[in-house]
């Protein structure tokens, strides 16, 4: 059947938001997200009702539902076992758009680099000039960056010049973090954490008693401490930090990067069960990706 301009872009935006939030879409979510006059989405609804493209759910929590024959008009009859590939808009989550396809037209140009982004989604939310992120994708965690230059608004893409693509490692971290794993029992003093610093050229040390993680004391607990009027023959405990970040060995790289911007950390301490094993630091993952 042969859908108007503006009903594709209501039943895309639906079914992209009934795949998110898996509940009964209203008019006013997706008129707001395709920044059309709520009026004018209803309307088209019925139309879409009376195509067998959509169903309404009635009552408080009711609205719209993409009908299976929606999904076949628009070709996208696995698109409920997909994963969701998010885009990002200057730098601020786009909602209501998913990332279904990136065709690389050229790269081997020795200037520039350009692609077809495909979208579930409406792209009349975007302009030209915009910078967008997409990504990671599920399998190969591809973070792609670039610049609209164009828009095809009958096939819902986007037409960017890339600026930049990164593969995020995949390795779980135990083959990234610095190990052996220098540690400090909890009775030991600030000399004798300044000598382990100095020796083995670190910064920080996990506090241990009986290989169980009790805190973590850095240089700058130990100057804090002498500031406070604390001496060289202190033990650790009265300067470290109890609350310590840490991840399985288990964990892949890519889970984690996230987490040292999110929580503002320099190092996370790595554990197998409750035992520390090995130690990532910002500056391990910058030698592995220093893209990142």
């Amino acid at each position: 059947m042969d859908l108007s301009l503006i009903q594709k872009d209501i039943l895309i935006t639906l079914i992209s938001l009934y795949h998110k939030q898996s509940h009964a879409i209203k008019g006013e979510e997706i008129a707001e997200v395709l920044r059309r006059n709520p009026g004018t989405v209803r309307n088209q609804m019925q139309a879409l009702k009376a195509l067998s493209l959509v169903d309404g759910v009635p009552g408080p929590k009711g609205g719209y539902t993409p009908t299976e024959q929606a999904y076949r008009e628009l070709n996208l009859t696995s698109y409920e076992q997909e994963s969701d590939v998010p885009i990002s808009k200057d730098g601020k989550p786009v909602h209501g758009v998913n990332v279904s396809e990136i065709d690389f037209t050229t790269i081997c140009h020795p200037d520039v680099c350009h692609a077809v982004v495909k979208l579930i989604g409406s792209v009349k939310l975007f302009t030209i000039g915009d910078m967008i992120s997409i990504g990671p994708t599920p399998v190969n965690k591809l973070l792609v960056s670039g610049e609209i230059y164009g828009k095809d608004e009958v096939q819902q893409a986007l037409l960017i010049t890339i600026s930049e693509m990164i593969s995020l490692p995949k390795k779980h971290i135990k083959s990234y973090m610095s190990s052996p794993l220098y540690t400090l029992p909890v009775d030991a003093s600030l000399r004798e954490a300044v000598h382990l610093f100095t020796l083995h050229h670190i910064h920080g040390a996990p506090v241990i008693r009986d290989d169980h993680l009790l805190g973590i004391v850095t240089l700058s607990d130990i100057a804090r401490g002498i500031d406070d009027g604390k001496t060289l023959e202190t033990p650790v405990s009265e300067v470290m930090t109890a609350d310590v970040e840490t991840a399985p060995a288990d964990m892949k790289l890519f889970e984690v990067i996230g987490q040292f911007k999110e929580r503002e950390i320099g190092r996370l301490i790595i554990v197998e069960g409750s035992k520390p094993v090995g130690i990532l630091t910002q500056s391990d993952i910058i030698r592995v990706f220093p893209l990142l």
